[in-house]
């Protein structure tokens, strides 16, 4: 391939300029692009099972490692999940307690995604953490919404990460990228985690448009976390005057919330297919069932694509969605 390209231009740069701009701002000494965010935390729990000689690594039973994976942990890297708490409410530190192996690390969510985007206080967070170092764990912050959550406790990225050994970071999601992770740490295990990315598949030469978009994202959605965080307490806020709806948590901590709604999922799927024909407008990817086959939830995400609806739009489109489900279930 013959292509003249200018000096300040080469797209071969991206990758390690986002690398080292996500390693700034975690506060990390080195950090690692890597395709997905599932590789990423495999190869971060397997490098820290190696270092300690333990295999047994501890999270919420809600983790994405344990619930999105098949098990990738185990299958892959020869790890034996722990799963701490009850799945319906954050892990405390009566639940870490309550472990008695010992742990290779510990791996906390912030946000806790799949309770609506929960979090604990950070004198809660920093006594978990405190715990895992008191019993020789390693931490491992699954921070794939990490951009959304930082408002929430309103202090530096870099601290936040400072309480833990390794961080990974999504490139979409909050940052409306395409896909992509990084993950953060030392030299040292960085050097290992670029081992194990190799030894994976995922050593890319194709990487480079992700990493562009990543910075797009850096630099146009993450300094506006904290006024999507802002708008998104509105909309609960609106949402929860609608008979049948009930906001989780609420008010919601982060950008994030899940909007639970009595009517069947079945009901609330083919209104919502109603509305996208009709209305052109989509609510949401999929419902999640509750112990109630007669309620359902879904989760909203409040970014820029919420620039074009005002907050009594949003709130009559779901007044609408539930009123549609509930006639489709008479």
């Amino acid at each position: 391939m013959l292509e003249r390209v200018g000096a300040d231009e080469l797209p071969t740069d991206a990758v390690p300029r986002l690398e080292r701009r996500v390693a700034r701002l975690l506060g990390k000494p080195a950090a690692v692009l890597f395709p997905t965010g599932t590789m990423a935390q495999q190869v971060a729990l397997r490098i820290h099972a190696d270092r300690s000689g333990r295999r047994v690594v501890a999270f919420h039973p809600c983790c994405h490692l344990e619930v999105h994976e098949q098990k990738g942990y185990s299958a892959v890297h020869g790890l034996t999940g722990q799963l701490v708490g009850d799945r319906h409410r954050l892990i405390g530190l009566c639940d870490l307690r309550a472990v008695v192996q010992p742990l290779a690390a510990l791996v906390l969510e912030l946000p806790q995604r799949d309770i609506g985007g929960q979090l604990p206080t950070w004198d809660d967070l920093v006594a978990q953490t405190q715990w895992a170092r008191d019993h020789d764990a390693m931490l491992h912050l699954d921070g794939a919404r990490l951009w959304e959550a930082q408002p929430f406790y309103d202090r530096p990225h870099a601290e936040i990460a400072a309480l833990f050994d390794s961080v990974y970071v999504s490139l979409y999601k909050g940052l409306l990228g395409n896909s992509g992770a990084v993950l953060a740490g030392s030299e040292e295990f960085v050097d290992h985690a670029r081992i194990w990315r190799w030894r994976l598949g995922g050593n890319m030469t194709t990487a480079w448009p992700v990493a562009l978009l990543a910075e797009r994202g850096l630099d146009q959605a993450l300094p506006r976390m904290a006024e999507f965080a802002t708008r998104a307490r509105e909309v609960a806020a609106a949402l929860g005057t609608i008979p049948g709806v009930q906001i989780v948590p609420d008010p919601p901590q982060t950008p994030l919330f899940h909007v639970h709604l009595a009517a069947e999922p079945h009901a609330i799927t083919q209104a919502a297919h109603e509305l996208l024909e009709q209305r052109r407008v989509q609510l949401f990817l999929y419902t999640r069932t509750t112990p109630s086959p007669r309620s359902c939830s879904f989760e909203i995400t409040v970014g820029a694509q919420f620039d074009d609806f005002t907050t009594d739009e949003v709130r009559d489109l779901i007044a609408d969605l539930l009123d549609r489900a509930l006639a489709n279930s008479d």
